[in-house]
């Protein structure tokens, strides 16, 4: 009898074991939270691969209760409508376009204006420094966390018309631009037409001609296939505009300070994945389209400067209270001819 009793105790501490095991494996298998991220890109494209290495990243230090669930292809609309979504909360995490948020931000706008960076480099050091930290804060005033930044790369101008080798080639060429002021008054300083345009019907305006050309880097013009309805393409770097990881100010509320500080800290991380995956891709991009029949015209260095000048009424009009800030960033490079230009405004 007694042994019986035994028995009957051990079995029960077995099962209970079990069951104590089972809750764990179960608690382990369901995150405590599970949130969306706003990708517009393809699937492979280097800002859609950094959100998920940011997702991977979060999901496995915080041991699986915290997971991001990436949709890209625009799958939650618009930048813009994401931008509205996630102030309210109605998204959780986004990667967006500079010239996206500043039209909720305006001051961002001093780090898209036209031919501000001399390169990659140039724009790197100021987005890594104090100015770069400065702007992503900016954003707390609009519901959101800026979190970290990722490459664009330099967008340059493409068309199905002719080559463009001088300013005068801009002349009447209908341009699609992104849903930006910044942007649209950009081009028209450049003596072309602007009409801003969702960037998923960008190939088919072009092909039924209702504009001329676009603007964009290499990755975008190569991945949505532009190149078969625009064989003509203009190297100019007329901007370099930065992407910004970003969380809603509500979401961002419900972490702990700790998980704070790991989701900043896995954001930084993939940015600089996104970045080493960006110039790849820029790279294979460039090949393909040469390689599909493209006619690329790289600017001289004096007709460059001819552009630069005629966007100076940008600056006027959209950084006048920044001037400083610009002035801070160009100092950055040391490019005296350019400090001369923005100071003569």
């Amino acid at each position: 009898m007694k042994k019986r009793g035994i028995f009957i105790l051990s079995a029960a501490a077995v099962l209970a074991a079990g069951l104590l095991c089972r809750h764990m494996l179960v608690q382990e298998r369901e995150p405590e939270f599970v949130f969306s991220y706003a990708e517009n890109q393809t699937e492979d494209y280097p800002t859609t691969l950094g959100a998920k290495e940011f997702a991977k990243l979060v999901e496995k230090r915080s041991n699986g209760r915290i997971q991001i669930l990436v949709q890209a292809e625009g799958a939650l609309g618009t930048e813009s409508d994401v931008i509205a979504q996630i102030q309210y909360g109605g998204i959780d995490f986004a990667r967006v376009s500079l010239s996206q948020l500043a039209e909720y931000i305006p001051e961002l706008n001093v780090l898209q204006m036209p031919y501000l960076y001399t390169n990659s480099d140039h724009m790197w050091k100021v987005l890594d420094g104090e100015i770069g930290d400065a702007f992503l804060a900016a954003t707390d005033e609009n519901e959101l966390v800026g979190l970290s930044w990722y490459d664009a790369g330099a967008r340059n101008f493409y068309n199905s018309k002719k080559p463009i080798t001088c300013l005068e080639d801009m002349a009447g060429m209908r341009i699609r631009v992104q849903e930006s002021e910044v942007m649209v008054d950009m081009v028209e300083a450049l003596g072309a037409t602007a009409l801003p345009i969702p960037y998923a019907d960008v190939y088919s305006a072009l092909e039924r001609g209702t504009v001329d050309g676009a603007e964009n880097n290499w990755p975008s013009y190569e991945a949505m296939n532009h190149y078969e309805v625009a064989k003509y393409y203009t190297v100019d770097e007329h901007n370099r505009v930065p992407e910004m990881q970003i969380c809603s100010k509500n979401t961002w509320n419900k972490l702990s300070e700790d998980d704070q500080k790991m989701i900043l800290d896995c954001a930084k991380e993939s940015a600089l994945y996104e970045r080493k995956l960006w110039t790849e891709r820029e790279a294979d991009s460039k090949e393909l389209a040469l390689k599909q029949g493209v006619e690329v015209v790289e600017l001289s260095a004096a007709e460059k400067k001819r552009f630069q000048e005629a966007v100076m009424g940008v600056y006027e009009k959209y950084c006048a209270d920044y001037m400083d800030v610009i002035e801070q960033i160009i100092a950055q490079n040391n490019n005296c001819a350019m400090i001369c230009s923005i100071t003569s405004i």
